[in-house]
């Protein structure tokens, strides 16, 4: 997913203010952060895998001085968890020096990749994130124009941040697929991924920025071009579901509100005789409390969750996802004979359920009914969860019953498309529902070009 911030003050410590805003960002990435700052035109990077605390301490915060910065939080969906892969990347250009934070995955990567290896372009990571900044590196018009002529090349989901020419530049893709927000910090602007971001430093939520809008941040001020014709509207529904923080507005809805509606519309949808509804937590909270407010069952914590351990979802490797779900969850005594409802935002691989099922039924509950606050996941994302292959998704070919037996519950019941989108509040032509329906808004690769690792170097 990844998520980006950037700031322009004459007056701040703009390092230290983009580390606090990558805090906020953290659920978004836990794979390595960075920050790039310009000072007077003049670019340092510093960037590391591990987690925005790991990173950085004050002595490097202190090092990082300038006017400008953008900060970036990685998870991997292009690209191997390596160094070359963190962000901001660097990219030297003809025209100019670029370094970029990138939010979302382009479809188009590999055709990209060889029109700028045929114009002898020297790309030394394996993301589709240096693809952007090289083409912008080597577009010798003024800076505006190379940005517009840059995202006229892209396909596919795509928020930035960056600093070029000595200014904070930010955009997003003409569908508005992943979230982008601008905020006031005082006289000074802001971008983040999330508006909670925006609330820890004590900024002012704005707006978001527009789908196809280019915005530069100079010593004038904020200028703002509608870069791309804002197409057809396609913000990630995922979001809503299990992705931004709920203190978060995404697309100006309160993530936290529509998670609990998700909750009260499954209670209403997939009724159950049970003792106590318990989430999954962190994600499937608000979903549990919607579920236990509407249904009249005694909401219950169930499981206690060990919160220094990472996403198991956002873990980048199968083996790692196994060994973080004993790690990250263990039962409370009290569910022992109890009819349980678990509600959770999703069922991806599977794997977390299966587990968490069996462990439940070990702790002596009576009945495990699955109650799931969004409809089954069926269909790869290209725009930046990391669930590229079908097999991965346990109900691409499965049907509920036989997911149940899958997960090994006593029943399982899926919020139903429709209810899912009105606890959003928004349109359904405005939000991309494609890992549901099988419906994406732009063109998708072929199956050949879907392998995350598929520019990294052949092993011999």
């Amino acid at each position: 997913m990844c998520g980006i911030f950037g700031i322009r003050s004459e007056e701040r410590e703009v390092a230290r203010v983009t580390y606090f805003g990558l805090f906020a960002l953290q659920h978004r990435g836990q794979e390595a952060a960075g920050i790039a700052v310009s000072d007077e035109g003049r670019l340092t990077v510093l960037r590391d895998l591990g987690l925005v605390a790991q990173v950085f301490d004050e002595q490097k915060l202190q090092a990082l001085t300038g006017e400008v910065a953008i900060g970036h939080t990685r998870y991997s969906t292009t690209g191997s968890n390596a160094w070359t892969n963190v962000q901001p990347l660097v990219h030297h250009g003809r025209a100019r020096t670029v370094a970029l934070g990138h939010n979302g995955n382009l479809t188009n990567a590999s055709e990209l990749r060889e029109e700028l290896g045929a114009a002898g372009v020297k790309l030394g990571a394996t993301s589709d994130t240096e693809l952007i900044a090289a083409l912008l590196a080597h577009d010798s018009s003024p800076l505006p124009l190379a940005v517009a002529q840059t995202m006229a090349r892209l396909e596919g989901a795509y928020s930035i941040v960056a600093l070029a020419d000595g200014v904070l530049v930010a955009f997003r893709d003409p569908h508005g697929i992943r979230p982008l927000s601008l905020g006031r910090l005082g006289e000074d602007w802001v971008v983040a991924s999330e508006t909670s971001a925006l609330d820890l430093i004590g900024a002012d939520f704005a707006r978001d920025l527009r789908p196809g809008e280019l915005v530069v941040v100079d010593a004038d001020g904020l200028h703002s071009t509608q870069a791309l014709p804002e197409g057809t509207g396609a913000a990630c529904i995922f979001e809503h579901v299990y992705f931004a923080r709920p203190d978060s507005r995404v697309g100006g809805v309160d993530v936290y509100g529509a998670r609990v509606r998700m909750g009260e519309r499954l209670a209403a949808e997939a009724p159950v005789e049970a003792d106590l509804v318990m989430p999954i937590p962190d994600s499937g909270t608000p979903a549990a409390i919607g579920f236990s407010k509407a249904s009249g069952i005694p909401f219950g914590e169930g499981l206690i969750k060990n919160r220094y351990v990472g996403r198991t979802f956002i873990e980048p490797d199968e083996e790692l996802r196994r060994q973080g779900i004993r790690l990250k969850f263990n039962p409370l005594a009290e569910i022992a004979g109890k009819r349980l409802v678990i509600v959770d935002d999703s069922i991806v691989r599977g794997n977390t359920m299966r587990a968490l099922v069996e462990m439940l039924f070990e702790a002596k509950a009576a009945e495990v009914h699955v109650r799931v606050s969004s409809p089954p996941v069926v269909s790869p994302c290209f725009y930046g969860i990391d669930m590229a292959e079908e097999a991965q998704l346990a109900a691409a070919h499965r049907s509920v019953e036989e997911m149940r037996e899958h997960v090994g519950a006593t029943s399982l019941h899926y919020l139903s498309l429709e209810g899912m989108t009105a606890a959003t509040t928004l349109p359904e032509g405005a939000v991309c529902r494609a890992c549901f329906t099988r419906s994406y808004p732009t063109r998708v690769p072929e199956r050949g070009n879907l392998a995350k690792l598929r520019f990294e170097p052949v092993q011999t």
